[in-house]
């Protein structure tokens, strides 16, 4: 089997370091488009960027590839999905209406309104006065999120202690065009106490496989303070999700959305995510939708997946996902992120990477944001480094990925150190 991944994060690292791994040797050849310097040790790199749909679906065509892999969600947004299709080329992901509720918020708040899904109260504003209006009725209460509507890589929504910060991220999304087109909408919502879970379904269009549970840390600081971000570490499983809230989110949430999207001719196919708070109350409310893989959450996902990854995708992109079942390691997996100095704000890139650990069983360390200066590995983005591991329990993962993190060196490297903090409150170890 011929695959190309498309994307250059350490989610598609960890994709194609699992479909190396394939369990039944099916996977002879991978292209990744355009990669980084960690994903250039598994396949070959195609100097293609990831937003010039109609150049890679031309490369897909050449190298007449089996399956193509989209990882995140500019190309899913673009229509990629549209182009590849047309061509008659396999390919995993949803179409562009489909993944229209990632792309726009405002869609997304009321497709769920429409269906009857629960999430937070919000108001849409077009304009600075009107969210200045809103803000100060303040019907939504504070602290609240202020989000960009389109397309920010995790950085457009702000979370507001008072009337003065929302007005204040209003303006500088509306007034200032800090996202550019992609805060000329935003959209006002309540913010809700509790604890977030990373809800991930495989869907053919009709059959929905839940995948790992996942507690991701947006945060970008330990306590879960900052700024928000793309993601800075995960744990799998997610101990705040018990099998009666899995269900409810399953009917209340995950079924609905597909039956709504399919009944508005948006027939969802790829990786379905739920960001979800669980309130004080113990219902789950929708934060977000993503139309991919969660990055970092794909990466402790692959990490527990003992099911072959290549046939997987394949059942779901020829809608045939009643024929599989999919198996997980039943270890615990965590990732802590490595992130640059000034992530997500203004990130300073070309820190030479001094030293770096190896991968090894049960461990990874998946680039993010790296490239070669000639025989110097430098980091090229916001998150470099994605350390996963595995461990008989989830102390044990902890400490295996965060020794792995303390012998990362570069200028200005930044992390978290609680991640999984609260699971292990649970679990009474902390």
């Amino acid at each position: 089997m011929k695959i190309l991944v498309v994307g250059n994060g350490a989610r598609e690292h960890a994709i194609v370091a699992k479909l190396r791994d394939s369990s039944i040797g099916a996977v002879d050849e991978i292209y990744c488009a355009p990669g980084n310097a960690g994903i250039a040790k598994h396949a070959r790199l195609v100097p293609i960027e990831m937003s010039n749909t109609v150049e890679l679906a031309d490369f897909a065509q050449t190298i007449k590839a089996d399956l193509t892999i989209v990882g995140p969600e500019l190309p899913l947004v673009l229509g990629i999905v549209d182009e590849f299709k047309k061509r008659g080329l396999r390919i995993f992901g949803p179409t562009r209406s489909a993944a229209e509720i990632e792309g726009s918020k405002v869609f997304a708040r009321e497709f769920l309104t429409r269906h009857n899904v629960p999430s937070p109260r919000y108001s849409v504003c077009g304009s600075y006065d009107e969210a200045e209006r809103i803000l100060k009725e303040g019907k939504l209460g504070f602290p609240c999120v202020v989000k960009a509507d389109g397309l920010t890589s995790g950085k457009g929504a702000l979370v507001c202690e008072t009337r003065e910060e929302a007005l204040a991220a209003a303006a500088s999304m509306l007034k200032d065009k800090r996202f550019g087109k992609a805060g000329e909408r935003v959209v006002i919502e309540e913010f809700v106490p509790g604890e977030e879970v990373s809800f991930l379904v495989l869907c053919d269009g009709t059959r929905a496989v839940p995948l790992a549970s996942v507690q991701d840390h947006k945060r970008l600081k330990d306590g879960d303070k900052g700024p928000n971000t793309g993601g800075m570490g995960t744990i799998s499983p997610a101990l705040n999700l018990k099998l009666e809230l899995h269900k409810e989110i399953m009917s209340t949430i995950i079924i609905p959305t597909i039956a709504g999207l399919s009944k508005e001719g948006r027939s969802f196919s790829g990786v379905l995510y739920a960001g979800l708070m669980i309130g004080t109350d113990g219902k789950p409310r929708v934060l977000e939708f993503n139309a991919r893989f969660g990055d970092p959450e794909c990466q402790v996902i692959l990490a527990r997946l003992r099911s072959d990854l290549a046939s997987l995708l394949v059942a779901v992109a020829d809608g045939a996902l009643a024929d599989v079942k999919v198996e997980w390691a039943k270890e615990p997996a965590v990732c802590v992120v490595v992130a640059s100095e000034g992530y997500p704000d203004n990130v300073v890139k070309g820190r030479e990477v001094r030293h770096l650990p190896e991968s090894e069983d049960g461990l990874q360390i998946l680039h993010g944001a790296t490239v070669m200066d000639g025989q110097k590995l430098v980091t090229n983005g916001g998150r470099v480094f994605a350390v996963t591991a595995l461990g008989a329990s989830l102390p044990q993962a902890l400490n295996r990925a965060y020794e792995a993190v303390a012998h990362i060196e570069f200028d200005g490297a930044q992390y978290r150190r609680d991640i999984g903090a609260s699971a292990l409150k649970k679990l009474g170890v902390a």
